[in-house]
């Protein structure tokens, strides 16, 4: 066994590790709540960007794991131009971070956690709504 056999166990999830248990987490929903969904498009990037950063008063990077981008789905129209793709990013290494500080779940469950709650607001859902159902649960 070489080194890097040795080591490749102990390397952080890749960005394509990352799509995959995202992807994973998504399929593993409800046939029905993946059908409401509609069309949106996951990302997984190592941080959010600057920009993202600003627009959302956050200082340290580490402190996002994920955002959606888009209209939701309660202030759709039809009257509206056709909007941009919803997008859901997943934030690699803040996940990874928070994955490490917590130790109380698996890597899957805290990428299907963020994933699930970004959907949310997809759906019109505010933090609150999400924590307080989050806290119903």
């Amino acid at each position: 066994m070489t080194w890097t056999d040795r080591l490749a166990p102990t390397l952080a999830p890749s960005l394509d590790d990352f799509a995959a248990l995202a992807r994973q987490a998504f399929d593993d929903l409800p046939a029905d709540f993946r059908r409401q969904t509609g069309e949106v498009v996951f990302r997984v990037d190592d941080f959010a960007t600057d920009e993202v950063l600003d627009d959302l008063g956050i200082a340290d990077p580490f402190e996002l794991t994920g955002l959606y981008q888009g209209v939701d789905l309660g202030r759709r129209s039809v009257l509206d131009p056709p909007p941009q793709p919803s997008m859901v990013f997943l934030y690699r290494r803040p996940i990874l971070d928070e994955w490490c500080e917590r130790g109380d779940v698996t890597l899957g469950e805290l990428i299907a956690h963020v994933l699930v709650h970004e959907i949310g607001h997809h759906f019109g859902l505010s933090d609150d709504d999400i924590h307080r159902i989050e806290d119903d649960a």
